[in-house]
């Protein structure tokens, strides 16, 4: 069975976009220009926080065509790794400052309106000047009284925030007030009031500036923006949608059970009913119960109509005798779609294709600057299968953050349990058995796997891990039980936070539950007797072990 959203990745935007999924007119939009910002989501998502509907598009599609029919209700620019000193150098249209709509600058963004709107800015050591740059926490102090910072300095004090800059501004732009300095930008805040254009030279969307929340808060207040974007109001808006793209055709679904494609799935199901059709693929490499778990809350609970595909033999087949990570990746991933197709050939009338693509899929799927990027893991999809099966897609989540889906999750009336499940890769198991896969492993692993998970549960802790599990490792190792020698599996336990998934920290147990987890697991589970815990970071480290 799939996880890692099995119908993934199919959509081919056009050049030079991020797509949006459908139109939305209806409600108050905000654009945020991209200039490649390894943390542009990060405002995004501050802003759907804000009930606020926005778009991230590149600085190339934003074009005077572009904003108009866009017709934003503000604008921000983003920050990003280029130096407005340079020739050539991103730049948005003129026309964005013409709109006569609030524009934030944040970072690069605040350099490019100082030089676009007459300010001056000098290069740093890294772009080929002399000038201070200024990475990692700074302070920032108050110089005068700006709308944009309601409740943000408390009075006479300083407010820490986040500089990543090689670049400084060295004259603002006629019309401009400094309202906020540190240390090495003296510049560090700028407004000018007249035409509500505002420009900060550090990153408010980062965890490390505490209160950055409150400026977006404060910015969208300016520009008259009532929070009018809510999952309540999306649902209505996405069913609507799908009705009008698939009329009264059928749509198969890969369903693995994850948020992503289980939202998907009771979205599409509310909409056009008996038309849907989920495909479950087992592949044999899934956690303890999970395939009855998952058909029997889709198909008995909910109505739907599912396939429950048992293909593990297949795969575990294939399987046997494979060591190596990305070879376990590629053979999983080509069977996937190998069975996918032949239960979905039996579907008749199908001319859609569901898949739960998230909106930061949509944005990664366009590179900022059109270079590639090392594989670090290949990703199993279902990858061709539009092209092969002659399907028309149909994403209603594409507009939508992991956090939002969950929400709208809630909307549909999925259980807590389902909506709030970690992450589960879709190679299963398979990556948690460093070495060659062997059906006994795979029972220990999943008899592991579920204590750990109920000991966190038990101690009110899966809420606060992004992703926990167990991997049983390549090795045997000597123990004594009952005065006896054994000669059994080591196995490691991984517990991480994170907000992305992108970068992630290990999880604080106590000494006090780590032992007694790892005594229930050597008493309970037949082949385990060593229990460790994995304390790597994401870097360098990867949060599944292969």
């Amino acid at each position: 069975m799939p996880r890692a959203r099995p119908v993934t990745g199919l959509a081919t935007p056009r050049a030079g976009a991020y797509p949006a999924a459908m139109d939305t007119p209806a409600h108050q939009r905000l654009l945020i220009v991209d200039f490649g910002s390894q943390v542009t989501q990060l405002i995004a998502r501050r802003l759907r926080e804000l009930n606020v509907y926005c778009e991230i598009h590149p600085f190339q599609q934003v074009t005077d065509a572009f904003l108009r029919d866009f017709a934003p209700l503000a604008v921000i620019l983003s920050g990003g790794p280029a130096s407005v000193v340079h020739a050539n150098s991103p730049r948005p249209p003129d026309a964005v400052f013409e709109l006569g709509v609030p524009v934030l600058g944040i970072c690069y963004g605040q350099q490019v309106m100082m030089e676009m709107l007459g300010g001056k800015v000098e290069g740093g050591k890294i772009s080929g000047g002399g000038g201070t740059a200024e990475f990692g926490r700074a302070f920032v102090v108050p110089k005068g009284s700006l709308p944009l910072l309601d409740g943000w300095f408390e009075a006479g004090n300083r407010e820490q925030v986040w500089m990543s800059h090689g670049d400084h501004v060295s004259r603002i732009a006629p019309g401009f007030e400094v309202f906020g300095t540190s240390p090495n930008a003296p510049f560090a805040i700028t407004g000018d009031l007249s035409r509500n254009f505002f420009a900060v030279q550090f990153h408010p969307e980062v965890h490390h500036t505490p209160k950055g929340a409150k400026l977006y808060e404060n910015f969208v207040k300016l520009a008259g923006f009532t929070g009018d974007w809510t999952m309540a109001g999306y649902r209505e808006q996405a069913i609507a949608a799908i009705r009008d793209q698939v009329g009264d055709k059928n749509v198969i679904c890969a369903l693995s059970g994850g948020v992503d494609s289980s939202v998907a799935a009771a979205l599409l199901h509310e909409a056009i009913g008996d038309q849907l059709t989920c495909v479950f693929v087992d592949h044999g490499l899934l956690r303890l119960h999970e395939a009855e778990e998952v058909v029997g809350m889709f198909r008995d609970h909910m109505n739907l109509s599912v396939i429950h595909a048992d293909e593990s033999e297949l795969f575990l087949g294939e399987l046997e005798g494979v060591s190596d990570p990305e070879t376990k990746r590629k053979i999983i991933g080509r069977l996937f779609i190998d069975v996918f197709q032949k239960y979905a050939n039996q579907i008749d009338g199908a001319e859609f294709l569901a898949q739960g693509t998230l909106y930061p899929d949509v944005i990664e799927s366009v590179s900022f600057s059109g270079g590639p990027s090392a594989t670090i893991k290949s990703h199993h999809n279902v990858g061709g299968l539009p092209e092969k099966m002659g399907l028309k897609l149909v994403e209603p989540l594409r507009e939508l953050f992991k956090d939002e889906v969950r929400a709208l999750g809630r909307e549909l009336g999925l259980p807590d349990h389902f909506i709030a499940r970690h992450p589960f890769p879709g190679p299963g198991l398979a990556i948690r058995c460093p070495g060659e896969i062997t059906r006994e492993k795979l029972e220990i692993l999943r008899q592991a796997d579920a204590i750990y998970i109920d000991q966190i549960r038990r101690h009110g802790l899966y809420d606060a891990i992004w992703q926990a599990f167990v991997a049983i490792l390549p090795v045997r190792t000597v123990g004594v039980m009952g005065d006896g020698r054994t000669y059994d599996f080591a196995c490691a336990l991984r517990a991480v936070t994170s907000v992305d998934g992108m970068t992630a920290d290990y999880y604080p147990f106590s000494h006090e539950f780590l032992g007694e987890t790892a005594t229930r697991i050597i008493n309970e589970v037949q082949g385990i007797n060593r229990v460790t815990y994995d304390i790597t970071s994401k870097p360098p480290g990867t949060i599944e072990w292969e």
